[in-house]
């Protein structure tokens, strides 16, 4: 599967817009298949005083969906990483 766009820079990229915007651990990827048979890459990263930065992207999709928590209540779930991401992933 081509993920057109690499996360891992977005990534990369947010990390560097702000001095307090730093990696407090690893951040975790996962897949996920929609009812609709699109799949959908998540990821989750913690970030210091509680904040956490999570994307999602639909597969062969260069457009990238991002959240900057700041008051994120980690860890999060998966469950709630993907809620975020509801109404954008919905669309067709």
């Amino acid at each position: 599967m081509t993920w057109p766009l690499e996360l891992r820079t977005v990534l990369h990229s947010a990390k560097g817009l702000s001095n307090r915007i730093e990696s407090k651990m690893q951040d975790e990827e996962w897949i996920k298949t929609l009812e609709d048979g699109r799949k959908v890459k998540f990821n989750y990263q913690e970030l210091v005083e509680d904040g956490a930065f999570i994307t999602a992207q639909i597969a062969w999709n260069e457009v990238v969906y991002s959240v900057l928590l700041t008051n994120a209540g980690n860890p999060l779930s998966r469950d709630e990483v993907e809620s975020h991401f509801k109404g954008e992933l919905s669309k067709k």
